[in-house]
């Protein structure tokens, strides 16, 4: 039976929440899970363990600043706030807690999180990147469905539902909404990190996504220098992890042994 680990991390004054799943050494390989922008370890559900059981790896999973159990924001986020969580806050994250190989997941704001960690030269450096409805630059589809999100929280049962996941789920939910509908973010983009990811990457994109089109995974696919796959699902919005979680769990499965080798032989 796999281990488990839950606990809170002190990242400059910051507490965030985690867990730790599996049993094998501290230096192997390790799953690290970046959640979405409303996201949370518990919001997760069990796919962290699932993918822990199909693939044998060891899996770290946190909620960023203002999500799930983990302290709250004092103050509005900026345009930047994705590069801050990258190129400061994810790399104090991965040496508290003693990840020297990490092969990030990320999904949505997590899975740009990763591109733009991936693309500096902060260490540790990753195995390779496991991406699900990525967003590398701002659409009007985007824009439109976060809109439709501020009248679900105001007037409908977002709010309820979010609140089981998050303590302070206003902190949550407006800080991820304001700066998204800001006008200040609709030019955000950072495709230009992309040059600098040679790692290989799976990216996985429900065909229902309402938040993103194809055309993310495929400014992803042309203009990174590694190996990307994209898989485009059917019948999944998204959330490939909880809308198709057998042909997510399947293929990502299927990616890391793929590229064994080269995890297990990293340093």
């Amino acid at each position: 039976m796999n281990e488990f680990e839950e606990g809170f991390l002190d990242i400059n004054d910051v507490r965030l929440e985690y867990n730790r799943l599996g049993n094998n050494p501290a230096d192997s390989p390790t799953l690290v899970f970046l959640h979405e922008g409303l996201g949370s370890v518990a919001l997760w559900k069990d796919f962290p363990e699932k993918l822990v059981e199909v693939t044998g790896l060891n899996a770290f999973v946190y909620s960023r600043q203002s999500y799930g159990k983990s302290s709250p924001l004092a103050s509005a986020r900026k345009a930047d706030y994705m590069h801050r969580e990258s190129l400061e806050i994810l790399p104090g994250v991965l040496r508290a807690a003693g990840i020297n190989n990490p092969l990030l997941i990320g999904h949505s704001d997590g899975a740009s999180i990763a591109l733009i960690y991936a693309g500096s030269d902060q260490q540790p450096r990753p195995i390779a990147l496991i991406l699900m409805a990525a967003h590398v630059f701002n659409e009007q589809l985007s824009v439109d469905s976060i809109a439709l999100a501020r009248q679900a929280y105001q007037d409908g049962d977002l709010r309820k539902r979010l609140a089981a996941y998050h303590d302070d789920v206003d902190n949550a939910f407006w800080r991820w909404n304001d700066i998204w509908l800001d006008d200040e973010f609709r030019d955000w983009n950072i495709e230009s990190c992309l040059g600098n990811i040679a790692i290989p990457v799976l990216h996985i994109q429900g065909e229902d996504d309402e938040y993103g089109t194809q055309a993310q995974a495929l400014a992803i696919q042309k203009q990174s220098t590694g190996p990307v796959e994209i898989l485009m699902l059917s019948d999944c919005r998204h959330a490939p992890f909880r809308d198709q979680t057998q042909a997510t769990l399947k293929r990502i499965s299927e990616f890391i042994d793929q590229y064994s080798q080269r995890a297990y032989n990293h340093a």
